[in-house]
This record gives C-alpha cells, structure tokens and sequence, in this order.
C-alpha cells in the first residue's frame, strides 16, 4: 500500500506544469483587464461576457478598467503579468490591429508578449449622412464627391482612429479626396453632422444607429463585409466598394507564454458563453455580433487586419497627433 501511493505520489510529481496548473484552475478569481473607460462598448462587453463565463469556468472574472494611451497601458500590464492564467485582456482592433503602426514606440510587441485565446466579437459601423444630404446609397455619396473633389467633409473621433482609418480607407477605395475634421469623440460631431456642417460620420452601430431610427441621421451602409443581422435593411459598403471592410474586434488575450492548457479551458468558456442566448442578446443591444474561434483563427484574423490598417496608415501618413 505505502508503495502504490509511493508511486501515485512520484508520477503525480512527473506532470507538466501546465497539465498539473489546468487541473486546478482557476482556484481563484481571474482579473480581466479592460484597457479603456469604464462605461464604454469595451467595458460592457466585458461586464457581460465575464459573468457568463465566470459560471461556465467556476469561478469569477472580475473586470479591472485600466484606460490610457490608447489601450497601451492595460495591455502593458497584461503583457507583463505571470502566465498562470489569473490575469487575461479584452484587447480590441485598437491595442492590437492599430496600435502598433500609429505608435511603434510600444512598450511590449502585441504578437511576441501575448498569448491569443479567443475572437469573441465583431462591432461593425454605419456610414451616415445628414438628413439633407442628397445621397441616398453609397454610390451616389461616391459619385457626388467624385464630382466635387475638397468639397465634402467628414468627421471622426480624433486622429489615428478606427473612425479616421475607416473613412479613410473608403475614400482610398473610392478615388475620393474628402476632408478630415477631428472631433473628440463622435458624440461632439453628431450636432454638426445633422446640421449638415458635416457630410459624412462612419460611426459604432450602438452609439449611432438611436439616431437613425429617430430621423435625426440617415444611414447609408454597414461596415461589415455582409450584410449585419443587427441592420439586416442595411447594405454593406462592399456591395459598392468590393472588399471594403471595417469592424471593431474583440479578443481575449492572454501574457506569452500561457500554457496551452489554460488556454483550452479559457477558450471552451468564452465559446460556451459567447452562445448563450442571454449573453447574445444583450451583446444584441450593444451593437457587437458574437464571434468564436480557435486561438490560431483569431492570431491568423488579427495579423491580416493589422496589415491592412498598416497598409492604410502608412500610405495616408496618418498619426494620432
């Protein structure tokens, strides 16, 4: 007897690492760094994934909002936490897709010192137009600026924006030199745009759709490469633009070196709760299509989008100053 347990003892000792952190884990809390304000799309789509997959996991994640230089600094500390699996991201199209070509002075690499987990979401937006604005499809929009080249303006949330980088990109694949005028913020542009000061907005769908059901706004398309079943009246860009694609991503990250264990069992309950329709349906009002993917999906997903917004930034010689 004292030689069987001898013996379950030592080859317990054997495990790996991973294998022998995974059968316990998570024994507490997780910490989910949120890089942005709380209030936010971000924060509150962290607030209700981590509920759910809190359950699913057995224990709570509990959000820690650590906003600044653009996600930077959450992401830096996520970057630099141990790779037990107590400390993941919320990383989203701006930490990691933009981030590193508008500021290459990064203190971390966003491929080399992270772990990718899980695409848990797609937030695409709508092109709008002010209520007198003469367009009434995208084509039209094209064709008018097209013949109006300087005249047409359109507005984003400041410089080195997913806002600036989408308009941007439209009026690259439309051959159309177009204005840029930055706001803090798009809630600051709305007055000007309905005003018709402003001639174009590529807004989120949960801060800029409440103004198109209201009259205030007229919406021309969605940024997503199909149609959105959030906007199911709504046409994508790409049914004019062929290829035109801009969506905001979320993702869960982990520090580099997450033992591929962890990693399993993060990823199952993000997917278990991404589809529960309670979640679905809350992530429904906040304009976010719910996504799931295996961790080399979402590394293969995010190294394209960063090419592309890199592509973008350095032709538009764009900076966030």
């Amino acid at each position: 007897m004292q030689r069987r347990h001898f013996l379950q003892a030592a080859s317990a000792s054997l495990l790996p690492a991973g294998a022998a952190l995974a059968q316990s884990y998570p024994s507490k809390p997780i910490r989910l760094i949120v890089p942005f304000p709380a209030g936010g799309a971000t924060d509150l789509f962290a607030r209700t994934l981590s509920q759910k997959m809190g359950e699913k996991l057995g224990n709570a994640l509990v959000v820690d909002n650590k906003p600044g230089a653009g996600g930077a600094i959450g992401s830096d500390l996520a970057a630099k936490a141990p790779a037990d699996g107590y400390t993941l991201l919320l990383a989203t199209t701006s930490t990691h897709s933009v981030g590193p070509s508008i500021n290459p002075k990064l203190p971390y690499d966003t491929v080399r010192d992270f772990t990718p987990i899980a695409h848990v979401g797609n937030a695409p937006s709508i092109m709008l137009v002010p209520n007198s604005s003469p367009a009434r499809s995208v084509k039209e929009w094209i064709e008018l600026a097209r013949k109006n080249p300087g005249k047409f303006n359109y507005a984003s949330s400041g410089n080195g924006t997913v806002v600036q980088l989408t308009a941007e990109l439209f009026k690259s694949m439309a051959g159309v030199f177009v204005t840029h005028i930055p706001y803090k913020g798009t809630a600051l542009a709305m007055p000007d745009l309905m005003s018709g000061k402003v001639d174009l907005l590529f807004d989120s769908l949960p801060t800029g759709l409440p103004f198109v059901r209201d009259g205030r706004l007229r919406a021309l398309a969605v940024t997503s490469l199909k149609r959105s079943p959030l906007v199911p009246d709504l046409p994508p860009v790409a049914d004019t633009l062929p290829g035109f694609e801009s969506v905001t991503w979320f993702g869960l990250y982990g520090p580099k070196g997450l033992p591929a264990d962890l990693v399993a069992r993060v990823n199952t309950a993000a997917a278990q709760a991404i589809t529960d329709p309670e979640v679905r349906e809350k992530l429904d009002k906040l304009g976010i299509e719910p996504m799931t993917s295996t961790p080399a999906q979402f590394s293969a997903m995010v190294a394209q989008d960063a090419a592309k917004w890199k592509k973008i930034i350095v032709e538009r010689k764009i900076t966030n100053d």
